[in-house]
């Protein structure tokens, strides 16, 4: 049904549109308020959705990663071969890799140096990944270096590196991490590199998904660690992201509230737009009910009046926030179509019926009052 027809069917709608042109700077202005209470209702929500698409992929690629180190109460100063064997047997069809690390100084030719922290691993495709060059499922010959490394020590594929005395040739390069003792510079080499001791650094676990990483580690902790003393320590990235998560939806929750309180002060805005319409005309609507019109179609047309600046505001802030979004998803995640997506869009579904549940509801009063005004008095008025 179009607006004319709408408007041709139900003589109150029909009067209430054109009693909205009447005064146009006011009903703009009672309009704007709905828009900028729509914009920062639904941009602030799409908003926190970006903010926390974005962090849940920085975390993705650890999040299904269980680490697991010596615990303060282990009476060895690393992770066992026999405590190893006994993780796999909990981690199941999991990844299990387990480290030594140190750290070292690589020197170039021109005598540049850069401290960088050592990983000696066998499955080093299962946590690197390689830019260029070569990353084995089973590191036994070469190294890895960082990427970042490799730059600024002027090295390349197949240049040789030196870690306690022996010479290893880079196979491959990696993207610079954040962590590690050399700051995001890491060389990788074969396990057989470092120390042949038998206890490990550190093991990480590589589960098909969080959950699964969240069950490995609950299953470790129990299995290792009984009461409150602690033989290893297991961190799980999932439990991580997951509080991050929750922190994150908080904090959505508290940018909605302070944006409804804008579509608030809007809707008082209406009140008195609808109150001061309804008192300039307070003679026609005695005439109108004098001529038999019944009470009802005066509420009907003061309410639709209200429901027309609620829906106006509502599809124009909507709009407004859409572009909001567009921005904010293409800077934050790097993808704009992503706030297409019902966990972005449905704040803009909010929005709008924010806008329209407030304008009827800051109509209620005007309509009842003029609805109940009687006709005698109103005309005297």
């Amino acid at each position: 049904m179009s607006i004319a027809d709408l408007l041709w069917r139900f003589p109150s709608v029909q009067m209430a549109w054109r009693n909205l042109g009447r005064n146009r700077v006011r009903t703009a202005l009672a309009t704007l308020g709905i828009v900028i209470g729509v914009v920062a209702i639904a941009s602030l929500g799409m908003a926190g959705v970006a903010i926390q698409q974005q962090a849940t992929a920085n975390l993705g690629g650890i999040a299904d990663e269980v680490t697991i180190r010596p615990g303060v109460d282990s009476t060895t100063d690393g992770v066992t071969d026999e405590q190893v064997e006994r993780i796999r047997d909990v981690a199941g069809d999991a990844a299990v890799v387990p480290q030594k690390s140190n750290t070292t100084t690589l020197t170039a030719r021109d005598g540049q140096e850069a401290f960088v922290s050592v990983t000696g691993i066998t499955q080093a495709s299962t946590l690197y990944e390689v830019s260029t060059g070569d990353n084995p499922d089973r590191l036994q010959a070469g190294a890895l270096l960082s990427n970042g490394t490799a730059q600024r020590l002027g090295l390349e594929l197949g240049d040789p590196v030196e870690y306690d005395g022996q010479l290893y040739r880079i196979r491959g390069l990696i993207e610079s991490g954040g962590g590690g003792f050399g700051g995001g510079n890491e060389l990788v080499l074969p396990l057989s590199a470092l120390d042949e001791d038998e206890h490990y650094d550190s093991v990480t676990i590589v589960a098909a998904d969080g959950d699964e990483a969240q069950r490995i580690a609950d299953a470790i902790e129990t299995r290792f660690n009984e009461g409150d003393e602690e033989i290893l320590s297991v961190t799980s990235f999932a439990s991580i992201q997951e509080n991050i998560g929750s922190f994150l939806n908080t904090l959505n929750l508290a940018l909605i509230g302070i944006g409804s309180i804008s579509l608030v002060v809007a809707s008082v805005a209406i009140l008195n737009v609808m109150l001061m319409s309804t008192i300039e005309r307070r003679g026609e609507i005695g005439v109108l009910r004098a001529v038999g019109i019944r009470r009802g179609e005066v509420l009907r047309m003061i309410l639709a009046e209200a429901a027309f600046l609620g829906v106006i505001g509502g599809v124009v802030g909507a709009a407004l926030s859409l572009g909001v979004g567009l921005a904010a998803f293409e800077v934050l995640v790097g993808d704009a179509t992503l706030v297409f997506g019902w966990a972005s869009a449905r704040y803009l579904v909010l929005g709008f019926g924010f806008a329209v549940v407030a304008s009827v509801l800051s109509g209620l009063y005007p309509a009842w009052k003029a609805a109940n005004d009687p006709p005698v008095e109103a005309l005297r008025g």
